[in-house]
Formats: structure tokens, sequence, C-alpha cells
């Protein structure tokens, strides 16, 4: 219950994955009929970036902030890039920047819902207050795991789970491998994206190894952002499995992974890619 991601919000991290969020969102725009999403775990709706949570760390300036000032950007991270100017209230100053449930909700449209789940009290209470007059957005003051059970399937065919936990507890990453599990069981249509940390190169095969044997037939990729080389204390990057992915997923994000790589890492061991870990 420690973990605040307003000390986060907008590092290199949270830039992959909410692109990556924005390319699958504006895949499921590509057909009218409506579609769900769940983010297990929320945080709040928008971040200051100038408040003293945000500036206390920097992860922001040199995570979006360098993005932000680019102009050499490619083309596939317009959807994402779009949300974040957004939100500013002028064009070229950046100072707020959308969490998970706020990328969903600005490329949503109407027919689609969006289910949000954060079980810290102020968190959640700051996600209420940011949708308290969205019929389309429910918030519910739960663990994220728990959601996962309660909320699915849903009645839509179509649509995504994200789930990105605050890696607090030793055992997160077999949490969220029983985690795709379970939503699997529930919903095996359903686009599963789930957020890891990359640390321990073994303990991330590992994981790896059981979303594999968990998908069993369907089609699983992990889009990994490697900043340097894996030293098993920092944090070298991350990564997101996307199960059930959309089928332009893998080249689109092989279009910007290595770009990311080198604007927020640039050195030795920095990296972008894409691997199949089942299906095709």
């Amino acid at each position: 219950m420690n973990y605040r991601h307003a000390f986060h919000a907008g590092g290199y991290a949270d830039v992959v994955k909410h692109a990556v969020l924005s390319l699958i969102v504006a895949y499921l725009k590509r057909k009218d009929a409506a579609f769900f999403v769940l983010d297990s775990h929320a945080g709040r709706g928008r971040y200051n970036l100038t408040d003293g949570e945000s500036e206390r760390t920097g992860e922001a300036q040199s995570g979006i902030a360098r993005l932000f000032a680019k102009t050499d950007v490619p083309a596939v991270l317009a959807p994402y890039l779009g949300v974040v100017r957004s939100f500013q209230e002028c064009a070229n100053v950046l100072k707020w920047y959308p969490g998970s449930p706020r990328v969903v909700r600005a490329l949503m449209r109407r027919q689609d819902r969006l289910f949000v789940a954060e079980r810290h009290p102020d968190e959640a209470a700051a996600l209420m207050a940011e949708f308290s007059r969205d019929r389309q957005v429910k918030v519910f003051t739960i663990d994220g795991y728990h959601a996962v059970r309660s909320f699915l399937p849903p009645r839509e065919r179509r649509g995504l789970v994200l789930i990105d936990p605050p890696f607090e507890s030793a055992d997160e990453f077999e949490r969220l491998a029983e985690a795709l599990r379970d939503g699997l069981a529930r919903w095996a249509t359903g686009t599963f994206v789930l957020w890891y940390p990359i640390k321990r190169p073994d303990a991330v095969a590992a994981f790896l190894g059981d979303v594999a044997a968990a998908c069993g037939s369907r089609t699983a990729i992990a889009l990994e952002v490697l900043v340097s080389q894996p030293d098993g204390i920092r944090l070298a990057g991350c990564g997101l499995v996307v199960v059930n992915p959309p089928y332009t997923l893998s080249r689109e994000a092989g279009a910007f992974l290595p770009y990311l790589a080198d604007l927020f890492g640039g050195g030795y061991g920095a990296e972008g890619r894409v691997v199949t870990l089942c299906g095709t």
C-alpha cells in the first residue's frame, strides 16, 4: 500500500506502456462494435508533473519530456502523443500526464466502457472525482487481482484487460501469471496486457515461460525496452506481455521500441525488441 504512481508518472516505463495501450485501443476502434476495458491497477486519472511528487524523482524529465520535445517521432506514436498533448494547457508546455484510465478514455467512443480498479484509498478517491460525471466509466476501490476475477467476462465480446501491478510483493510475477490464467479462463478472446519490470533476466524468463504455458495455442508476444544492461538490482527496462494481440501490433511495436530504447537509454545494453512467446 506504500506505492504511489505519482512519483513515477511520465517515466519511460509509462511511455512504453501507454504507447502500446493506445495502439491496441486504436485497433479496437476499427470495428463499430463496442469494446470493454478493465484497468486493474489504475492509479489516478492524471498527474501534475510540476508538483513535488513528480519533481522529486525527475522520471518525467527523462521520460515523456524527452519524447514531447522531439520532432522525429515515429508515426505510430501519434495516437499516444495526441492524447498527451490534449491534456496540456499550453501546446508546447508539458504539465499534465494522463494515467492509463485517461489514455483509454480519451480514445473511447460512445458505445465503449471502462472499468477501473484501485485499492489505494487516496488514488481511488482521485479517480472517482476524475470520472464522477462519466457514465461510461466505473471506479472500484478493490484489489486489482480481485477485479480480474469479478468483472470478467464482460457483456462485450471485444476488449482488453490491463494488469499493471506495483511489484511490491516478492511473488508478484507468480501472481501476475496466475491472474492471466484466471482471466483467460473467464474471457478467452480478450486481449490481455501485463506490465513487468526488467531487473533479473532469470526472473523475467521464468515469468515469460509461465505466460507461454498459460496461453496454450493462443498468440502471445513480449514487447520490451531496455535502457541499460540488467544487473539484477536496478530497473534496467520494462516489458509488456500482450496475449491475443492485434495482428498489427508486432509490426507497429517494432517501429518504435528501438527508437524509445535509444531515446531513453542510448548506451550499452539499450534495446527495443518484440519477442514471440507462443502462437504465430
